[in-house]
């Protein structure tokens, strides 16, 4: 970069205030190679009182068998917690020493970290970085202001470090076969640019199915997205064995014992070509196993809510040696960041659910070879329409001498939206033993609950059901319903760093792909008839016997449904241009 540190600090104030990044560099034309080593430190949420921050260094000089970090702040700031890095402070002065297991810092090798701190007043960000007493530059960039020769903290095309936040200062990868079905629509031009899920829903799709796209197909693509800057990819592995036990529609390929064909002819396909070195400049984000370990907690044993399908998943551990596997293998890729799937607060948000899935959670992720270093988060709501925050009640507010988890919609769970939920899940999963640096996703594809029927306050305080019910945003009939939901609309667009946390929003699901077909519709993907896609359905104990809410005339699940791409541009919130 050929920008003076005036002009840079200069420009401070009004890149900060967008992306939470420090922007500054040594004077004249160097290039970040003349320095002996650069720092990345962004602010990835900011609430006010306090904030989060990732830090990334890169070592320009002889290669370190440890470091520390070292800045002042010009203000009150004060570091609570971190993670991937001991971090201490005096008075104004920060520290941050490598962890026994990342002390090594090769040249042109770079070491992420995290923090989470409090401050009043205002939350500058600091000027000047020491390694190991070395003064370094400072570079940010990101997707604001890339910079005319800045590749960012790991240059294209070349393996680096994990980062700690693979989103933060990427593009992301559009699909341009659900982009092209997008903008076909009436409207559709509003967000065919957004990126989406790719899904690896069998074993054909890996190099193509049907004239669609292969997975080496969607990373050459992705390649020529990326240009010089950063991109992830977004992938999602579904196809374990007896997949989804609970619900028919999303039934896969592969038989209950078929773990085998899972490992040799799906797992280790993809990782063969996710490990090309010539995709070793993506970050590559894997979708981890949607709708399946949450089953064997919710769906089994003397339950009214258990299914014989799910009984012979518990009992066979098939889930847990499938996701283990996935884990492992596809963690051995060096750009490769795995994200599990972990249901929806509609689903393990009760106390009964929600410490023994996080249990069972650490389960699989500990079996096969993986360990919990596999992990790099969770995503919440996949394919789900779970509201991300319900603003007009909270679960600590009562009527008429009734807690808002004796309402009927809420039913004694301890979470109303998809926030809250995310966020204290993360903290019981660090509870149970996965990383503290761990990022939650949440996919907010079909969660927007917009349009004429959005409550624009809370509801009456007649009993604490007219209170919710009339306040609520998402208009399902029971969060058990999951199936081409009537009323849905597109939720937030896909951003980084949005609240603590929480990695991304991101649109896992791709909006107008269909969750299952409205009646029996042969096939070849081996999906089946579920009864919670017919819109007359009267329920089961999984919805609390009601109607599924489903829309008519849906086709097959992973196929275009027109009308309810139509109704989610219609009822987006927030609402489309």
């Amino acid at each position: 970069m050929s920008r003076s540190r005036t002009a840079t600090l200069a420009a401070l104030a009004l890149v900060a205030g967008a992306s939470g990044t420090a922007l500054a560099v040594v004077p004249g034309d160097a290039g970040v190679t003349a320095v002996p080593c650069t720092v990345d430190y962004k602010v990835q949420n900011d609430w006010g009182s306090g904030f989060t921050a990732s830090v990334t260094v890169t070592n320009n000089a002889a290669a370190k068998s440890s470091w520390a970090v070292k800045w002042s702040y010009a203000g009150s700031q004060k570091v609570t917690n971190g993670w991937n890095a001991k971090i201490t402070q005096s008075g104004t002065a920060v520290t941050a020493a490598n962890e026994s297991y990342n002390g090594t810092l090769a040249t042109g090798g770079s070491a992420s970290f995290g923090f989470q701190g409090t401050y009043s007043g205002s939350n500058a960000l600091p000027t000047a970085f020491t390694l190991d007493g070395v003064t370094c530059n400072v570079d940010g960039g990101g997707p604001t202001d890339p910079g005319p020769t800045d590749p960012g903290p790991t240059d294209p095309g070349t393996p680096g470090t994990r980062v700690d936040n693979p989103y933060a200062g990427a593009k992301v990868y559009v699909n341009p076969e659900w982009s092209a079905k997008a903008a076909a629509e009436p409207g559709g031009t509003r967000v065919s640019n957004q990126p989406t899920g790719v899904w690896l829903d069998r074993i054909a799709a890996i190099n193509g199915a049907n004239g669609t796209m292969g997975l080496r197909a969607h990373l050459d693509e992705a390649l020529k997205q990326k240009g010089s800057g950063e991109l992830v990819v977004q992938l999602v592995i579904y196809n374990l064995p007896g997949r989804d036990c609970a619900a028919l529609a999303s039934n896969g390929e592969l038989g209950p014992t078929e773990i085998d064909k899972y490992k040799t002819q799906y797992i280790d396909p993809i990782k063969a070509i996710l490990g090309d070195s010539k995709y070793a400049g993506l970050r590559i984000v894997n979708t981890i196993e949607i709708d399946s370990l949450p089953n064997l907690v919710t769906n089994t044993g003397g339950r009214v809510t258990a299914t014989p399908q799910c009984d012979v998943m518990k009992a066979n551990g098939n889930y847990q040696k499938g996701v283990g596997y996935a884990l492992n293998k596809l963690g051995d890729v060096p750009n490769v960041y795995n994200y599990i799937d972990a249901g929806h607060h509609g689903w393990i948000g009760w106390d009964d659910n929600f410490a023994p899935s996080a249990a069972l959670f650490k389960e699989a992720a500990t079996t096969e070879g993986a360990t919990v270093n596999d992990v790099h988060g969770f995503i919440t709501n996949t394919a789900n329409y779970s509201a991300l925050k319900e603003n007009n009640f909270t679960i600590n507010d009562s009527v008429a001498g009734k807690s808002v988890r004796e309402s009927k919609w809420v039913d004694w769970n301890r979470y109303v939206d998809e926030l809250s939920f995310a966020q204290a899940f993360r903290n019981q999963l660090v509870t149970t033993g996965f990383n503290s640096g761990i990022g939650m996703l949440i996919d907010t594809s079909r969660n927007g609950w917009g349009g004429s029927a959005r409550p624009t306050g809370p509801g009456a305080l007649t009993t604490v059901d007219t209170y919710v019910d009339g306040g609520r945003y998402d208009r399902r009939i029971n969060t058990g319903n999951w199936c081409n939901q009537a009323g849905a609309g597109l939720g937030e667009r896909p951003k980084a760093s949005p609240a603590a946390g929480i990695d991304a929003y991101v649109w896992m699901k791709p909006p107008g792909e269909s969750d299952g077909s409205s009646s029996a519709i042969p096939n070849d993907e081996g999906k089946g008839f579920d009864r919670m896609c017919d819109p007359t359905y009267t329920g089961n104990p999984r919805n609390g016997n009601n109607l599924s809410g489903a829309l008519p005339n849906a086709p097959v699940s992973g196929r275009w449904f027109s009308a309810q791409f139509q109704q989610l541009m219609q009822n987006a919130y927030p609402p489309l241009p």
